[in-house]
């Protein structure tokens, strides 16, 4: 985009790596302080703390009053919550299930307010499963864990890491300030094909089936928690309005770019 970057990171390894690509950085534990930065356009990438009701980390940092005219923040498709596998667009209730689906909600909420109180603009981003190099279930799958048979296996959404990022570089130029956007690549699979296609490219045995039933009595609580959550993701308003289109619209073109 033609723009100065700086960067946001906590340890200092991380810096020296991002220094060492030409970006300016700052070090900071957003969990204990607020740098003062006034920046015109903020991409807000942190997740929220691992516990609790609320996003502290972003509202510490709204609460610093920063001089923003842009924010484009990376929620989540779990603020959904479940819908029985059904095709949603951005305006389906938001009824997240999930600790970490509520705390992202709360997210979205903070920069609602954020946005009316400081005459600021945000752009939220709701994405699914991230996956590309380096993001690959590997160890899960040389494991042998089990997944969810595919008949009864929910519905998931993906978005290859590079087409997000592009994304949120739309965003930023296009994205309507208050709007929100569904970003994936518009070809949900279930979490069964998934996993199945991974092995294939790693070159590992393909996963155990085991029925919902079974999946329950076996799954940790994190794992279990995802297959509580089936849906569909329409892409029609980032097509539209962000102009962006997938680099990689589906697995199978995604996947082999991996490696």
């Amino acid at each position: 985009m033609g723009r100065e970057v700086t960067a946001i990171v906590r340890s200092l390894p991380a810096a020296h790596a991002l220094r060492a690509q030409g970006l300016e950085t700052v070090q900071a534990d957003l969990d204990a302080e607020a740098p003062v930065l006034d920046t015109p356009l903020l991409f807000w990438f942190a997740p929220p703390p691992a516990a609790g009701a609320q996003d502290t980390r972003l509202r510490r940092w709204l609460a610093s009053r920063p001089s923003t005219r842009r924010i484009v923040y990376i929620s989540t498709s779990g603020v959904y919550g479940d819908c029985g596998g059904r095709w949603i667009d951005e305006d389906a209730p938001l009824q997240p299930v999930s600790a970490r689906a509520q705390r992202r909600l709360d997210a979205e909420t903070a920069l609602g307010e954020h946005a009316a109180s400081q005459r600021s603009e945000v752009v939220i981003l709701r994405v699914p499963g991230i996956y590309g190099p380096g993001r690959l279930p590997r160890e899960r799958l040389a494991q042998g864990l089990p997944v969810v048979r595919h008949a009864e296996s929910p519905y998931t959404n993906r978005i290859h890491a590079d087409d997000l990022a592009e994304a949120a570089l739309h965003a930023a130029a296009w994205g309507r300030p208050g709007a929100a956007y569904n970003v994936a690549d518009g070809n949900p699979t279930t979490m069964c094909d998934y996993f199945t296609r991974c092995a294939a490219l790693l070159d590992l045995p393909p996963p155990p089936q085991v029925s919902m039933e079974e999946a329950r009595q076996v799954f940790t609580p994190a794992m279990w928690s995802f297959m509580e959550e089936s849906k569909r993701l329409k892409t029609g308003r980032m097509l539209e309005e962000l102009r962006f289109s997938p680099r990689y619209p589906d697995l199978a073109s995604g996947l082999a770019s991996c490696l």
